[in-house]
C-alpha cells in the first residue's frame, strides 16, 4: 500500500486524495496500471502532474478497461493534452468497442496536434462580439456571456476554455457595469405583497373550513395574539440544515420580522431514534447566523401530555381507531433499560378516519417505539407523527400563518380537518416553492454516502450545499439572504444554478472582503539594484476603492514572490505581463520591474528564478499591466474547489444511470500545500475572509493552526461565463 500511495504521490495527488483513490480497488487498480503504462513511454520521471491529472480522470471515467493502455499511451505521447481531448478520447473509445481503432479517426477526433495561436483566440472573441454587440451594450450585465463563450469555442473547437474565457472578459470589460439593487425580502413579504389573511381572518382564505365554533375560537386567538403576526420554523432535528432550509428560514422569520410579528423555532422532535444533540445545536445556530433570532424556542415533545390527550378525545368522537397489525410480537428492544423492556406487546398503531388529498386513507397518527427521548427519556412509547403532531402544535402556539413548501399542499386539507375534527383554534396552511440547486444533492442520507465514500470529509466539507459547508467555506450570511430575495417568494418550485448563489457572494464581499497579496504558484524574483538588506513598508488600501475604510502595511525587500502565470519566457500576442522583453508594473509598490536574466534548473527546465531591475513607476513607461506580489510572505495552505458532481441532476437516473456516487468530480478539490500570502492577514480569526487581489475570495479555514493558515477559495473573482 504504501508503494502505491508514493505512486500516486509522484503524479501530483494529495496525500488525503491518494487515500481516498486506494479506498476504490476498481479505480485504484486502473490507476496504477495507467501510470505504469505511462512511464513505459516516458520514463518514470516523465510523468508530470498535468499529465497525472489527465490520467486520474482517465481511469475514473473510463467503463472500458481494454482501452486503458491505449488511452494511456496517448496521454504519456502528448496527443491527448487537455480535459477537452480526454473528453472527445471518451467518447470516441465508447463509439467504438470493436478492434482494431482506427488511429487516423481517433486522433481527428480528439484534435491530436491542432495547435491554436494566441491570434486565433483574439480574432474569433472579437467577432463573436462584434456580432453581438448590440444586444450586449443594451442588456450589459444581464447579456448571457455563456452565449459568447459557446459560440467562440464553436469557432475554435481545441482552444483551452481559460484562455477564451480571459480574451472575452478583457474584450468586454467595458461593456458591462454595476448591477442595480434586488428589491429585498422584506419589501418582498411587507404588507399586503404576498395577499396573504390578516390574522383573525382566517375563514377568508379559499379553502378553509368554518364550523360552527370557528369564530368563537377565531375571537379567543386574537385575544392571545394580540392581531399578532405568528409563524414558525418547524424543523426535524435529525439532520443538518442546506440550502433549501435558507428559503424556509428566511421566509418564515422574514415574513414575522417585515410585519412586526414573531416567530418561534420550533423541533420537530418526535423520532427519537433519528435525532441527535449535535442537530439541535446545529440548527440553532445556523438560524442565528443567517440573522433571526427566535421568539421562542419550543419542541413538538413540550406538548406530547396535550397531544395524548387529544389522541384519546379524538378516538371519543369517533374520528380514530387503533389498528393492530397481526402476527407481529414487540420484545426485549435493544435500547437502554426502560420499564416497557421485555414486555411481549402486539404492534399497534392509531389512525385518523380520513382520506388526505393524494388519496392516502386512514393516515397514521402515534406508532409505537420502544426508544427513549432526548427530553422525556422512559415516559412514552408512543410517538406521534407528523400528520398529527404539526398542525395541533400550530394551534397550541396560535400560529396565524402555517408556511411550508409546496410538497405538504396533499397535506392542507388533513391539517384543516384534525383541528376542526378537535375543535380547537385552526391555522391557515400556506405553501411556497421549494428551492433546489443543481450540481448538489442535500438529503441526509445521501450526505452520509459521500461522508462514507470519502467523497467529501464531514457534513461541513465546503463543496456541500449544507449551511455549515456554505460557512466554513466562506459564503456570507447577507449573501445566501440576498439570494433567497433574488430568488423571489414564488409558489412554483424553484430549480436553480450555483453560479447565481456565487453571483450574490461577491456583491457581498466586494463590499466586506478586505484586499490582502497571495501568490499561489510563486516564482522567486531578485531586484539587483536594490541593497542586499533593503526593506520598506507599502501602504495597500483595504479597499481600493474607498481609501478612507482603512489600510495595511506590507514589506517590500530585494526579494519577492509573483505569479508564475505572470511571467513568460516567450512574448504572445495580446499579454500584457512581464517577458524578458516587456515590463510590468508592482501593484501599491510604486515600481516597475523589467527582467535581466531567467534562471532555470537546468537549460531547458522550468523557470525558478528571475533577476530584474525596478525603477520609479513616475520615471518608468506606463506599462501595460500591473500584477500582484509577497516580500517576506507567511507560508499558507489554500483549498481551491469546483463543483462536487459533473452533472446538474447527479440525482437522474437518465443523467446518472450508474447513481450520485458514480458522478464525483475528480477536480473538486485541488490543495496547494505552499501557497504565499503577505503579513497582514496573520491575526485572522477562522471565518475571516478576504479578497486576495487578482485570485478570488477566501476564508479562513478552522483547521488553520498558529504555525500555518488555511485559505479556502470562497469563490473566484468573476464569474466562469463556461459554467452557465
Amino acid at each position: 500500500m504504501a508503494d502505491t500511495l508514493t505512486l500516486f504521490a509522484s503524479i501530483g495527488l494529495s496525500e488525503q486524495k491518494a487515500k481516498e483513490t486506494l479506498k476504490n480497488e476498481a479505480l485504484s487498480s486502473a490507476l496504477k496500471d495507467a501510470i505504469v503504462q505511462a512511464q513505459n513511454v516516458c520514463g518514470a520521471s516523465g510523468v508530470d502532474k498535468a499529465m497525472g491529472t489527465l490520467l486520474y480522470s482517465m481511469t475514473s471515467r473510463l467503463k472500458d478497461t481494454k482501452r486503458l493502455a491505449f488511452l494511456s499511451g496517448s496521454i504519456a505521447q502528448s496527443k491527448i493534452c487537455t480535459e477537452l481531448q480526454l473528453a472527445a478520447a471518451l467518447d470516441f473509445v465508447k463509439g467504438h468497442p470493436q478492434d482494431p481503432i482506427n488511429q487516423r479517426e481517433f486522433e481527428e477526433a480528439c484534435g491530436v496536434g491542432v495547435v491554436i495561436t494566441p491570434e486565433q483566440i483574439e480574432d474569433a472573441v472579437e467577432k463573436v462580439i462584434k456580432k453581438h454587440k448590440e444586444q450586449l451594450l443594451k442588456e450589459r450585465y444581464r447579456f448571457n456571456m455563456g452565449l459568447l463563450m459557446g459560440e467562440a469555442r464553436a469557432a475554435l473547437k481545441w482552444a483551452d476554455g481559460k484562455v477564451i474565457k480571459n480574451e472575452v472578459d478583457m474584450q468586454t470589460e467595458a461593456d458591462l457595469e454595476k448591477k442595480p439593487k434586488v428589491k429585498s425580502l422584506m419589501e418582498q413579504l411587507r404588507g399586503e405583497a404576498l395577499k396573504f389573511h390578516k390574522p383573525g381572518e382566517n375563514y377568508k382564505t379559499e379553502g378553509y373550513v368554518v364550523t360552527p365554533n370557528t369564530m368563537n375560537l377565531l375571537k379567543k386567538h386574537l385575544e392571545i395574539t394580540g392581531g399578532q403576526i405568528h409563524t414558525r420554523f418547524p424543523p426535524e432535528p435529525n439532520g443538518i440544515l442546506h440550502i433549501g432550509h435558507a428559503k424556509a428560514i428566511n421566509f418564515n422569520f422574514g415574513y414575522a420580522k417585515a410585519n412586526n410579528g414573531i416567530c418561534f423555532l420550533r423541533y420537530d422532535d418526535t423520532n427519537p431514534e433519528k435525532e441527535e444533540e449535535k442537530y439541535f445545536t446545529a440548527i440553532k445556530d445556523m438560524v442565528e447566523w443567517l440573522g433571526y433570532e427566535p421568539h421562542a424556542i419550543t419542541h413538538a415533545s413540550d406538548n406530547f401530555q396535550r397531544l395524548y390527550d387529544l389522541a384519546v378525545d379524538l378516538i371519543r368522537r369517533g374520528h380514530a381507531y387503533v389498528c393492530h397489525q397481526k402476527g407481529e410480537e414487540l420484545k426485549g428492544y435493544n435500547s437502554p433499560p426502560s420499564p416497557w423492556r421485555d414486555r411481549p406487546m402486539r404492534k399497534a398503531t392509531l389512525r385518523m378516519k380520513m382520506v388526505m388529498e393524494d388519496g392516502k386513507m386512514d393516515p397514521v397518527a402515534y406508532r409505537i417505539k420502544y426508544t427513549p427521548h432526548h427530553r422525556t427519556g422512559d415516559e412514552w412509547c408512543i410517538y406521534p407523527t407528523y400528520d398529527y403532531t404539526h398542525c395541533l402544535c400550530d394551534s397550541i402556539e396560535n400560529i396565524t400563518h402555517s408556511l411550508c413548501t409546496k410538497e405538504f399542499q396533499a397535506r392542507r386539507s388533513s391539517y384543516f380537518w384534525l383541528c376542526n375534527a378537535l375543535d380547537v383554534y385552526c391555522p391557515v396552511q400556506w405553501e411556497y416553492g421549494r428551492l433546489n440547486l443543481t450540481y448538489t444533492v442535500v438529503s441526509k442520507r445521501k450526505i452520509i454516502k459521500l461522508v462514507e465514500a470519502g467523497a467529501v470529509r464531514d457534513w461541513d466539507d465546503p463543496r456541500l450545499f449544507t449551511l455549515t459547508a456554505l460557512r466554513r467555506r466562506g459564503f456570507p450570511p447577507e449573501a445566501i439572504n440576498n439570494f433567497c430575495a433574488r430568488v423571489g417568494v414564488t409558489v412554483s418550485q424553484t430549480t436553480t444554478e450555483p453560479h447565481l448563489l456565487e453571483s450574490c457572494v461577491r456583491d457581498v464581499l466586494n463590499e466586506t472582503a478586505a484586499r490582502a497579496m497571495a501568490v499561489l504558484e510563486p516564482l522567486k524574483v531578485t531586484i539587483t539594484n536594490l541593497p542586499e538588506n533593503s526593506r520598506s513598508d507599502v501602504r495597500v488600501p483595504d479597499f481600493p476603492a474607498n481609501e478612507s475604510r482603512g489600510s495595511h502595511t506590507v514589506p517590500f525587500t530585494r526579494t519577492i514572490f509573483i505569479e508564475q502565470s505572470d511571467f513568460r519566457e516567450v512574448m504572445e500576442k495580446g499579454y500584457k505581463r512581464l517577458t524578458p522583453d516587456q515590463s510590468v508594473g508592482l501593484r501599491h509598490a510604486g515600481y516597475v520591474i523589467s527582467v535581466q536574466k531567467v534562471i532555470k534548473v537546468r537549460p531547458w527546465g522550468k523557470v525558478v528564478e528571475l533577476e530584474v531591475t525596478c525603477c520609479s513607476s513616475d520615471a518608468a513607461e506606463k506599462p501595460k499591466a500591473f500584477i500582484h506580489w509577497v516580500s517576506q510572505p507567511l507560508v499558507c495552505e489554500v483549498r481551491l474547489y469546483e463543483r462536487l458532481f459533473l452533472h446538474k441532476h447527479p440525482e437522474d437516473p437518465s443523467e446518472v444511470p450508474s447513481g450520485f456516487l458514480t458522478d464525483i468530480n475528480p477536480n473538486s478539490l485541488h490543495t496547494i500545500s505552499s501557497a504565499l500570502v503577505d503579513t497582514s492577514v496573520k491575526g485572522a480569526e477562522v471565518f475571516d475572509k478576504f479578497q486576495f487581489e487578482r485570485v478570488g475570495y477566501f476564508s479562513l479555514d478552522p483547521d488553520s493552526t498558529s504555525d500555518k493558515l488555511v485559505f479556502n477559495r470562497t469563490v473566484t473573482l468573476k464569474e466562469d461565463p463556461g459554467k452557465i
